[in-house]
């Protein structure tokens, strides 16, 4: 193990301490924050959230994008513009963070938990088609759950990491039964499945930008979608619900105030035109760390899949097994090199334990031995 902590001090050129993910701010985030405040217009209205959200849209290849405080809010508002409602249920991957999971539960709906692919760590679509055939009906066009008699509203894959799931496959899945596909693709901005952009594939995508992701605003997060009537529903909604006028207070359903702050957005323009930079660095430190694994037994380097291109927002390497990600995991971190196991599955947390599940061995397998390994932009 001492051989790789000294590999990949090498690699960033230092002997400080290595931390997991951290931001860089290397081009005009300081122009664009002074010019935000001499303007006075830090919070939700200003020029940079708008610059950001037609910026954005036209990088993902989404007709619409709406800017929000975090990718949570996001993802949160885009399960409400798939019409997910209280005694819902949403199928989503037991691999994933925890907002994921936070999202569906702030609606009231309920989680269903289906078993992840091996290479991508991601919602596997082999998975998804067994269960619902398994336990599920249409009933006057809607997914029902034989077991429950809830309606099955919606679907939730995750993209690990910045890699992604087999996602065309999971729509096909998700149009046969009538399921809307809302994408979590928080970690994949600058990953493509097959030359199309991860979050693009569904009806709405929920994308983040907190202080570790590829590119960040301190927070913040961004719906995109090609449906206008749900761009303007997202906007409404996070916007406290107000009905526009010059001065009076009308607001006309339960709205949130979820819409990102003009000095988060200014943040995000700048970083945003990093971003290819960003990404072609990762993809460099990723060729060198797969070379490297070659060399190490029972460490296998984790590379992007099939018909992908990923941002590889954070490293990871497969361990034989769970003792041996331990050991990794307190060696690395007492010797100056910042590493972390990957999230504990969602269903064995006591907020979710009694959700329906189908058979998880490959997320097990995954949760018992993936690490992620210093992932930054090496300047």
């Amino acid at each position: 193990m001492e051989k790789i902590v000294n590999f990949i001090k090498k690699t960033f050129n230092t002997n400080d301490f290595i931390p997991l993910h951290e931001p860089r701010f290397i081009g005009n985030e300081k122009k664009y924050l002074n010019d935000c405040i001499d303007s006075t217009f830090v919070s939700s209205v200003g020029k940079y959230v708008d610059q950001f959200e037609k910026e954005f849209a036209s990088k993902v290849g989404s007709k619409f994008a709406i800017a929000t405080v975090n990718g949570t809010a996001a993802l949160h508002i885009s399960l409400i513009l798939a019409d997910v409602k209280k005694d819902d249920e949403v199928i989503t991957q037991p691999l994933t963070f925890i907002a994921t999971c936070n999202a569906i539960s702030y609606i009231g709906a309920k989680p269903i938990f289906v078993d992840v692919d091996l290479d991508t760590m991601g919602l596997s679509p082999d998975s998804l088609k067994n269960f619902l055939e398994i336990n599920c009906e249409i009933i006057n066009n809607q997914c029902i759950n034989k077991t429950t008699k809830k309606v099955i509203k919606a679907c939730v894959p995750m993209h690990t990491f910045g890699h992604s799931c087999r996602i065309d496959e999971i729509r096909d899945i998700c149009d046969k039964w009538n399921i809307a596909l809302v994408e979590d693709a928080a970690e994949s901005l600058g990953s493509y499945y097959n030359e199309k952009h991860t979050g693009t594939f569904g009806k709405v995508g929920a994308f983040s930008f907190n202080g570790n992701k590829i590119i960040t605003s301190g927070g913040g997060g961004v719906i995109v979608t090609d449906d206008e009537t749900l761009a303007k529903k997202a906007k409404h909604l996070t916007t406290t619900a107000k009905v526009p006028h010059p001065f009076e207070y009308v607001h006309d359903e339960i709205g949130f105030n979820y819409r990102m702050p003009n000095l988060n957005a200014a943040l995000l323009v700048a970083q945003l035109e990093q971003l290819d930079k960003f990404v072609e660095n990762k993809k460099e430190l990723a060729l060198k760390y797969d070379d490297f694994f070659k060399t190490i037994d029972d460490i296998d380097f984790i590379n992007q899949p099939q018909n992908s291109s990923s941002n590889y927002w954070l490293q990871a390497v497969v361990l034989k097994d769970v003792k041996t990600r331990d050991e990794f995991l307190e060696f690395t971190n007492k010797n100056g090199m910042m590493t972390r196991p990957i999230w504990k599955l969602m269903n064995e947390l006591e907020m979710f334990e009694n959700c329906q599940s189908s058979d998880l061995k490959n997320a097990k397998y995954l949760e018992e031995r993936v690490v992620n390994i210093p992932s930054s932009v090496i300047l």
